[in-house]
């Protein structure tokens, strides 16, 4: 099994830490109502208490008949996902990447208080991308041009080069190559309770919640 360039990087980067099953469900670093008004407290309440303890609840239930993966971690699993058992390789894909990706969501969200990219995170933007502004239009095409289901990342590589990835469903990208910064949820359950099918607009709003002091801190453990 490989070891993972983002596996390496887990505790520098505060995700996912060194959790192992069982899984818990992580609450919120803001209460409900702290990103108001690009998120309300009912969509964020239904998300995070339903959608994600669902995924939760679920990947405790595969692992448990199998002690043997139980003191694996949650990137560890997604990492090696194809070497595990047949029986659950599509729960853990489908559950454990449900945990991951929305761990790294909530995460990566503050209230909405006009906080920009700086350090070498903003650097990298502007030599990657030409521009946050340009970066901000290529990340939005790709949250909204998504069809059904999944999610636009912003990750970055062992040289520190960024890319925007999207994935679907609950599918992740491949973590011993990339360390996720952030991500947007563009699933329905993120947004349809406010936002109908306004996803544009959602995806819009969310870029006002981007916490970019978490963001510049996995950047530069990413960097290490």
């Amino acid at each position: 099994m490989k070891k993972g360039f983002a596996s390496a990087k887990r505790t520098e980067r505060g995700l996912m830490q060194d959790e192992v099953y069982p899984f818990v469900m992580r609450p919120l670093p803001y209460e409900y109502d702290g990103l108001l008004p690009v998120l309300d407290e009912v969509t964020l309440q239904f998300h995070h208490d339903r959608h994600y303890k669902t995924y939760v609840d679920n990947l405790n239930s595969t692992l448990g008949d199998y002690p043997e993966l139980q003191k694996m971690s949650l990137e560890e699993l997604l990492i090696h996902v194809e070497d595990l058992p047949a029986a659950i390789r599509t729960s853990i894909r489908n559950n454990g990447g449900g945990v991951y990706n929305h761990e790294l969501y909530f995460d990566s969200m503050k209230p909405p208080v006009g906080q920009q990219p700086f350090g070498r995170l903003a650097e990298a933007l502007n030599r990657d991308f030409g521009s946050y502004a340009k970066w901000k239009e290529q990340m939005k095409q790709a949250a909204v041009s998504k069809f059904g289901s999944g999610w636009a990342w912003l990750v970055a590589d062992g040289a520190g080069k960024l890319t925007i990835q999207q994935t679907s469903n609950q599918d992740v990208p491949d973590l011993s190559a990339y360390a996720p910064i952030f991500l947007v949820d563009v699933w329905e359950h993120a947004y349809y309770l406010q936002y109908q099918n306004r996803r544009p607009e959602y995806v819009e709003g969310w870029f006002q919640l981007i916490n970019w002091m978490k963001a510049e801190k996995r950047y530069e453990a990413a960097l290490r």
